[in-house]
């Protein structure tokens, strides 16, 4: 397995990022909000956003493998209603798919933001046609909740998502096989 750590952003991440979010592939599987082409002052808007944010309702890392940051990875508390849960979003430079990690960086993350917030759940959102993150979710231990049917528009084009899930209680008794 491929060795990797999250950590912290740094602003100094910006020019690695801008390199390793540029891809049509990573943001035709995400929100609009994802640009691309994605430039470095993309890279240093969205770093900054994570630093300034940081603890307060989100908790954001970067994916570094042999010392570069490849990728980024997300939990973010909901409000009103949804104070108890919150939505994990990621990305991983197209280059290290496949290598298991983004299913235990999710794992990572999601027990981390369990001990930090008062969470009972972390869900996700993965477009229905995006294969390789429904499998990282699954391989991560969370559940398949349902299909919200041509619940989104992305370059024009009606899709459907998915809902997935992992509960406090199903975290803390998964063994990752």
């Amino acid at each position: 397995m491929r060795e990797f750590q999250l950590r912290e952003w740094r602003e100094e991440d910006a020019e690695e990022v801008a390199q390793a979010a540029n891809n049509p592939r990573i943001a035709a599987n995400l929100r609009n909000v994802f640009p691309h082409p994605y430039t470095l002052a993309d890279a240093a808007f969205y770093i900054g956003d994570c630093i300034a944010k940081e603890g307060e309702g989100q908790m954001t890392r970067a994916i570094v493998v042999d010392g570069h940051v490849v990728g980024s990875i997300g939990i973010f508390v909901g409000a009103d209603v949804l104070e108890r849960s919150a939505e994990l979003g990621y990305w991983l430079a197209q280059e290290y798919w496949r290598q298991g990690i983004t299913s235990r960086a999710v794992r990572m993350i999601c027990k981390e933001a369990f001990q930090k917030f008062d969470l009972v759940r972390i869900y996700a959102e993965p477009f229905a046609d995006n294969a390789g993150s429904i499998g990282v979710l699954k391989k991560a231990g969370f559940t398949y909740e349902g299909t919200m049917r041509n619940g989104i528009c992305k370059n024009g084009v009606i899709r459907s998502y998915c809902m997935y899930s992992i509960l406090l209680e199903e975290m803390e008794h998964f063994d990752g096989r």
